[in-house]
């Protein structure tokens, strides 16, 4: 096979999934982007491993993120050409700058995988629509609720149909921001889910589902309903004791009347608010220890999307 080379970049958001009640099924994307460039030698020999060099700036960039083969978004990369019919890989240079934070409830995984599925999407022989990234991600992912506003961008409300990963967008409500108070500690998403429960009592599920529907109305038209909206019985307080200091900060926030919740597995914490975001951030800084990071984060209106290849890596 004659050889070629290829090159693409893309950049993909951070997300904040579940939202309080919306277990696996609710995200929003935020604006803090890693930015993925990737050059790939194809006319690689047929089941041979392609030689994966990977130079990582910024998060990760300690030695906690991988830089050959097992990287992330090298394998999402490789992955999706292998779905996706490209000639099989001989070599790949990949540039990660990481922006969003490891182990924190941000969506750091799901912004790897979409984003090796990006530049995949790019270097594919064929068009591809965003479902079947989406689809992809999640078969990866395992569940859609990070990956879809990866994709999408905005708010969205994602399920698995026949074991698809299928989601739709919603546009947040222009007068809705928010916070993020970011812990000096980490939290693996494994860890996180292995305190869930394979079953809930009755009265909780019918409460996250009152809550869950509620919300997709506070986010987008209805935002005075946010408070209420973001109330969750079935995650969170079954995780209070991997994330202690999180959970004690919506716990007060809750009480000064903020929609604060749990980001993803934790353990950041998202404020969604419709009143002056400088001055809440403002308050949830009193409330917060040494070492916590408290910023505004715009909505991200854009999930992936592709990059000058030529300009040097972000």
């Amino acid at each position: 096979m004659t050889a070629s080379s290829a090159v693409a970049a893309v950049s993909v958001p951070a997300t904040s999934a579940n939202l309080g009640p919306g277990y696996d099924c609710l995200g929003l994307a935020l604006e803090i982007r890693d930015h993925y460039r990737a050059e790939v030698d194809f006319g690689g020999s047929v089941g041979a491993e392609p030689d994966v060099v990977v130079e990582v700036v910024g998060q990760g960039s300690d030695g906690s993120v991988g830089v050959r083969g097992d990287n992330l978004v090298a394998r999402s990369l490789l992955r999706g050409l292998i779905e996706w019919g490209a000639p099989p890989v001989a070599a790949v240079r990949l540039h990660c700058n990481n922006a969003v934070p490891h182990g924190r409830g941000l969506g750091s995984s799901s912004a790897a995988i979409v984003g090796g599925l990006g530049l995949a999407r790019e270097l594919a022989p064929r068009e591809l629509s965003s479902a079947d990234v989406l689809a992809l991600a999640s078969a990866i992912e395992g569940h859609p609720d990070n990956v879809a506003p990866a994709v999408l961008g905005g708010f969205t409300v994602s399920w698995t149909e026949v074991g698809v990963g299928r989601a739709l967008r919603l546009a947040p409500h222009p007068g809705v921001g928010a916070v993020i108070a970011v812990p000096p500690s980490s939290l693996s998403t494994a860890e996180a889910r292995g305190l869930m429960p394979a079953q809930v009592p009755l009265v909780e599920a019918v409460h996250n589902l009152s809550r869950t529907a509620l919300l997709t109305q506070a986010l987008t038209s209805h935002p005075e309903f946010l408070l209420a909206g973001t109330e969750d019985l079935l995650h969170q307080p079954r995780r209070a004791g991997a994330y202690v200091a999180s959970h004690a900060l919506v716990s007060i926030l809750r009480m000064d009347r903020h929609a604060a919740v749990i980001s993803g597995a934790g353990p950041t914490v998202l404020v969604l608010t419709a009143g002056d975001v400088d001055q809440v951030a403002t308050e949830v800084a009193e409330y917060t220890g040494a070492g916590w990071q408290v910023s505004v984060v715009p909505f991200a209106g854009e999930g992936a999307r592709v990059e000058d290849a030529q300009r040097s890596p972000a």
